[in-house]
């Protein structure tokens, strides 16, 4: 794909992902306009608005797992790779701000939604072990509760840097869970 075509693509798939946050039933042309291409060349990519809404959530769920890559959830010290791993998911939220919970009906997505969620209670799971959060907590709760921090920053806390939402998010984690 030439470079232009990429930019373009990614330049719609953001929009998209921004406007269909706003509001589910954006159509394409709407989404076109938004994103300054005309609606012939989303049609040329894209056979209807389920395709771009697919093709959004797999761009999605692409930045999620390149966050926890780049967190290294099982070999980083625990308060580095939760801090890297927040960081970059406020990012990804707020480039993407769809949710992927609303593709349950696509299995493959639903797969990859999935692992990404075992991957980062696994990572909790040693943070646990290793005595940073608090032990005897019910299943899932804390990966619950981070995710949910993640998301109301998203909206809450617009004027901060990612690097700085982090901050907030992991301290307020950490208060509420943290082992000591």
């Amino acid at each position: 794909m030439r470079a232009d075509a990429a930019r373009n693509l990614e330049l719609l798939l953001t929009t998209g992902a921004r406007m269909l946050a706003d509001d589910p039933a954006t159509s394409i042309a709407a989404i076109a306009a938004e994103a300054g291409v005309d609606r012939r060349t989303v049609y040329r990519r894209f056979t209807g608005r389920e395709e771009l809404l697919t093709a959004v959530y797999q761009a999605r769920l692409d930045a999620i797992e390149a966050a926890i890559e780049a967190a290294r959830l099982r070999e980083a010290p625990v308060p580095v790779a939760l801090h890297r791993y927040v960081e970059e998911i406020v990012g990804v939220n707020r480039k993407w701000p769809t949710e992927v919970s609303r593709m349950r009906s696509d299995p493959e997505i639903w797969a990859r939604r999935l692992r990404a969620i075992d991957e980062v209670d696994t990572f909790l799971q040693r943070a646990t072990d290793e005595g940073f959060l608090r032990s005897g907590l019910p299943d899932r709760w804390p990966g619950n509760v981070l995710g949910q921090l993640v998301h109301l920053s998203t909206k809450d806390l617009p004027g901060l840097s990612d690097a700085q939402a982090a901050d907030v998010i992991v301290d307020t984690f950490l208060r509420a869970f943290g082992a000591k």
